[in-house]
């Protein structure tokens, strides 16, 4: 049989309901839009779909939808779907007996269970795919579209929106996992800027756990403000801010852990939270700040409070964020505007993302691998933040 019947122009003219081939099992359906009760033969779905034949049984497997909006799968990647599906059945092997998303989600949660030492992000990681995710937990991991992870989003988005991202994030990493055993191709459906971005409502002012935070979007407004004052919190707050760095590990700085020439800064392992080193790139703006701060520096501690010898208080630097416009927020929220920054404005993978804010990644050898490699990617995602956050 013919393959590639289809283009991508004739694709945009086809409007009338009906299933179309593109050779070899892989069909365009279009469906016919409901409105009101009342089906009308107006343009509706677009669909792409495999179907074969075994033992007389036939078999019709979804590979998303074409197009923008709930499930954006182009011609070129239901056409890969379908070649894997075509490999497979090649080689005899029956696409009943696929993975289940539930499969791959106890395989991801046992990966976890063994990573984390927090006995409550343990239980939090299972609770939240075991209850928000059930819809998926019967469905093949290969055919999850972005329609379904939104159905299982849009009841919880607004009602408990932290718990619904945490949600989206868990459930990209279950399919994150399917991808890297080839379980699942195509882009990640949960991933925010893939499309969910389309569908659900950003989120402004955000809370993480007990950690209010200023929306991303807020804060270049925040910082323009900081700079403004002259008190060594304002600067210590907008350094926190660049860095993505935890507050205590900021006020503890030292003059020691900063390589200018390599615009580092190396936080020993004994500083961190994860007992590990921790090496966060530098932009411009922070090695200003620090060039400013040694200017008038008298010990080895970076912001000084106004105790000689004493590490600036954290009182000090959330009052200051506070009065630039912070609202409630805390200084550990800044962690979360830029978290939500990376997740919603970029394209950068979540583990570059986890690795700036020092978050124990999942096994020793990524971790080592993360340590190696990414403090390049790490780099250009600092800059690229420090610009943001210089946007007012």
């Amino acid at each position: 049989m013919a393959r590639n019947k289809l283009s991508e122009t004739r694709i945009r003219t086809l409007n009338k309901p009906g299933v179309y081939s593109d050779g070899d099992g892989l069909f365009l359906r279009i469906r016919r839009a409901i409105t009101d009760d009342i089906t009308v033969a107006i343009p509706g779905s677009k669909q792409w779909i495999f179907i074969f034949k075994r033992q007389g049984n036939r078999t019709e497997i979804g590979l998303g939808g074409y197009g923008h909006g709930t499930a954006p799968v182009s011609l070129a990647l239901a056409r890969e779907k379908a070649e894997a599906i075509r490999q497979r059945l090649a080689r005899g092997e029956e696409l009943h007996s696929r993975k289940t998303f539930l499969d791959i989600m106890n395989d991801v949660l046992d990966v976890k269970q063994a990573s984390f030492r927090n006995e409550k992000h343990k239980s939090q990681w299972a609770m939240t795919l075991m209850t928000y995710a059930a819809p998926l937990h019967k469905k093949s991991i290969a055919d999850v579209t972005r329609d379904d992870v939104h159905e299982v989003l849009k009841p919880i988005w607004t009602k408990i929106p932290e718990t619904a991202d945490r949600t989206r994030q868990r459930i990209a990493a279950v399919i994150d996992h399917a991808k890297a055993r080839g379980l699942y191709v195509g882009d990640n459906p949960a991933d925010w800027r893939g499309g969910l971005k389309e569908l659900l409502p950003a989120r402004g002012k955000l809370t993480r756990g007990h950690h209010a935070a200023v929306g991303y979007k807020d804060l270049p407004a925040v910082i323009a403000r900081l700079r403004v004052a002259s008190a060594v919190s304002a600067r210590a707050v907008e350094f926190v801010a660049l860095t993505a760095a935890r507050s205590g590990e900021v006020r503890g700085a030292t003059w020691a852990e900063v390589d200018f020439d390599a615009a580092l800064w190396i936080i020993p392992s004994v500083r961190m939270k994860a007992a590990r080193p921790h090496e966060v790139p530098l932009s411009d703006r922070a090695i200003a700040i620090l060039k400013a701060q040694q200017e008038q520096s008298t010990g080895p501690l970076v912001f000084e409070g106004g105790r000689e010898g004493r590490p600036i208080s954290d009182t000090a630097m959330t009052k200051v964020l506070r009065a630039a416009g912070g609202g409630d927020a805390t200084l550990h929220g800044l962690r979360s505007s830029f978290r939500d920054w990376v997740g919603d404005e970029t394209s950068y993978p979540r583990d570059v993302a986890e690795a700036a804010l020092a978050h124990v990644l999942r096994d020793k050898t990524e971790a080592a691998y993360r340590r190696g490699s990414a403090l390049a990617k790490r780099r250009e995602m600092m800059n690229q933040w420090a610009d943001y956050l210089n946007t007012k």
